[in-house]
């Protein structure tokens, strides 16, 4: 295997997602620098204690992420247990790079693209703020089969709102916790509308809109964008990878 810099993964991803084009939470990019040389990329859902251990232990030069360590409306203070992320990551001079809105919104390797692969679907419009939720034809199927569908594909039976019982013409979708673009999706021609999690309104508008909704889990809706561009990136630069998947409930 070959390597590359640092620098030159981080101009290219950031090109490549174009990132500055988001107004998004946290920072993107480059969150943590560690050794300007990357031989190999251990890609995760969330820069976690858990998965920063077991970078360091496959020998990780970079992990990629898409929930990384620094949001908007944070202390600010690297004390407690974000000191002791950051500190292993220094200790080991391992790099982290998070990319959250542009790895959702990405027409190939984003978490709402992989999504669609995973359960047959495939997005002819985007609706929702910055056009990240993805929208497709569902060729008429019953609800029922669709939530088999997530289950078997994500390995968790979905929480389904179940609606009015309609066939599903046109299946809306967005990774992660946007529950609150039910309304959006709704707006959009969904008969049904897939996502992460579920709030308190979303029970009261699937009843009075006749729109299904399924909560399929942040984690397990997020589990595939991050893993799938860190593979574009090490085919790309003849770098290892692996994708380590901490499990989680939420």
């Amino acid at each position: 295997m070959g390597s590359v810099t640092r620098a030159e993964i981080e101009q290219y991803l950031n090109q490549a997602l174009a990132a500055d084009r988001f107004k998004d939470y946290g920072p993107n990019g480059l969150q943590v620098q560690g050794k300007p040389e990357v031989r190999r990329i251990v890609s995760g859902v969330t820069a976690s204690r858990a998965l920063i251990e077991a970078a360091i232990a496959d020998g990780a030069d970079v992990i990629l992420v898409h929930h990384g360590l620094f949001w908007r409306g944070q202390d600010g203070r690297l004390t407690g247990w974000l000191a002791e992320r950051v500190r292993l990551l220094m200790r080991h001079d391992i790099s982290l790079l998070a990319y959250h809105l542009p790895l959702d919104a990405h027409a190939e390797w984003g978490n709402n693209a992989q999504l669609g692969l995973q359960l047959g679907l495939a997005a002819d419009a985007r609706f929702g703020e910055q056009d990240l939720g993805f929208v497709g034809e569902g060729g008429g199927v019953a609800l029922e089969a669709l939530a088999e569908r997530v289950e078997r594909s994500l390995g968790r039976a979905p929480l389904v709102l179940p609606g009015d019982g309609r066939p599903l013409r046109r299946i809306a979708w967005c990774t992660g916790g946007a529950q609150g673009w039910f309304e959006a999706a709704i707006a959009a021609g969904a008969d049904a509308y897939i996502t992460g999690e579920v709030s308190e309104p979303q029970a009261h508008l699937a009843r009075e809109t006749g729109v299904a909704f399924l909560a399929c889990g942040h984690h397990a809706t997020e589990r595939y964008g991050a893993p799938a561009l860190a593979a574009h990136v090490a085919e790309r630069f003849g770098l290892e990878h692996r994708f380590i998947d901490i499990e989680n409930p939420a």
